[in-house]
């Protein structure tokens, strides 16, 4: 054990908070300029997104709860791309079945912090990355807590978790993403609350107007700058988003249910993931057991799902309900890969002010392969 609570190869305290590495970044205002063999260092990912994002990204400062195989890929891709500073929240332990789909830790871990055990190996990605691990319950942390961060992304909690966390991230202007998987199947939210970000494409002779594009997003500026003899042209849009709460009861948009052939796009996970939110609240339970019991009640609310999303009653499944049951709650490699990469693939945007952000469920199902993106706000009349 190293001095004033710093611990080497994820070796556990007493100290509810453990700090890895190098104090905590503190939060600031300016991005903090690069220095040169950093821009050697990311010289391929400034290339793609610019010395001002990296900066960007150089100075966030991100919370991540849950240390599971979902968090592995978000924390391996966020270190490896350099982000400023990535605290790590767990309160739970190393078990024998985490040895199965986590890559930051071995044996010689289980029955430590989760959080505590996995930094060690978290750092040697990037050495330049401050980190530090948190061993608190997060559902005893005030909202104030959540204001020293940039972002803010919890993964694998059962929805009730999500909406405080969610309500405490609003509470102080916050962005906030939750994410989780089940076997083959997983999803994304993101409720950045109100974001701008800039589109650069060649300027067209049709000037851009500036306009209401969709019931989240907003065109509110349009600048041109001359770059290689072009005439490039920045757009900047602005989405609104809705909390998971609201988002987690509100209709598929009228675009996407216009029609026979869009409801039969519209695949059964949404349902079946409200169900199984609607049947942690019921039941009081993560994850429905075998019992005839549960899977009735189970049937019974996807069934009420699908018919309150107004979607047709042959894409819900028997096949595809036993298949998500027998999925819920276990970890596969490639989907977990898949998941960690396009969130943290979207953070980066969101901090660089760059590219359409995820607006705001992407659903995710290996068997198709596939990762469509559904907006779920609240619809007003007009």
């Amino acid at each position: 054990m190293a001095e004033n609570g710093q611990h080497v190869n994820g070796t556990p305290s007493s100290n509810p908070a453990v700090v890895d590495g190098p104090p905590l970044l503190q939060p600031s205002s300016q991005p903090h300029a690069i220095s040169a063999d950093e821009i050697a260092l990311y010289d391929r990912q400034i290339r793609l997104w610019g010395v001002k994002a990296q900066e960007k990204l150089r100075s966030a400062n991100i919370l991540l709860i849950g240390m599971k195989a979902l968090a592995n890929e978000i924390a391996k891709n966020l270190v490896l791309a350099g982000i400023g500073a990535l605290t790590i929240l767990d309160d739970e332990l190393v078990t024998e079945d985490d040895l199965g789909s986590q890559f930051f830790i071995s044996e010689l871990h289980v029955g430590l912090n989760r959080a505590v055990a996995a930094i060690s190996q978290v750092r040697t990605l990037n050495p330049r990355v401050f980190l530090h691990a948190d061993t608190d319950n997060i559902l005893l942390k005030p909202p104030e807590f959540y204001a020293m961060f940039d972002m803010i992304i919890a993964t694998d909690l059962d929805l009730a978790p999500l909406k405080i966390i969610n309500s405490a991230c609003r509470f102080v202007n916050k962005p906030f993403y939750a994410a989780g998987s089940h076997g083959f199947y997983g999803f994304i939210f993101a409720d950045l609350i109100s974001h701008d970000y800039v589109i650069e494409r060649e300027q067209s002779n049709v000037p851009t107007q500036l306009k209401v594009e969709t019931v989240t997003r907003t065109v509110v500026a349009a600048n041109t700058k001359t770059e290689n003899g072009k005439q490039i042209e920045m757009v900047t849009k602005r989405e609104h988003y809705s909390p998971i709460n609201l988002a987690n009861t509100s209709p598929l948009q009228p675009e996407q249910i216009s029609s026979w052939k869009r409801k039969l796009q519209v695949p059964p996970l949404l349902t079946c993931l409200r169900a199984l939110w609607e049947f942690q609240n019921l039941a009081g339970r993560s994850i429905p057991t075998g019992s005839r019991e549960d899977l009735e009640l189970f049937t019974t609310l996807a069934t009420e799902k699908h018919k309150e999303l107004q979607l047709p009653a042959e894409t819900l499944r028997s096949e595809f309900l036993r298949s998500f049951l027998q999925n819920v709650g276990s970890e596969i490699a490639p989907v977990t890969a898949f998941l960690g990469g396009q969130l943290a693939q979207d953070v980066i945007n969101v901090l660089g002010q760059r590219e359409q952000p995820i607006q705001n469920f992407l659903l995710f199902d290996s068997d198709d392969s596939k990762g469509p993106v559904y907006a779920l706000h609240p619809i007003f009349p007009t």
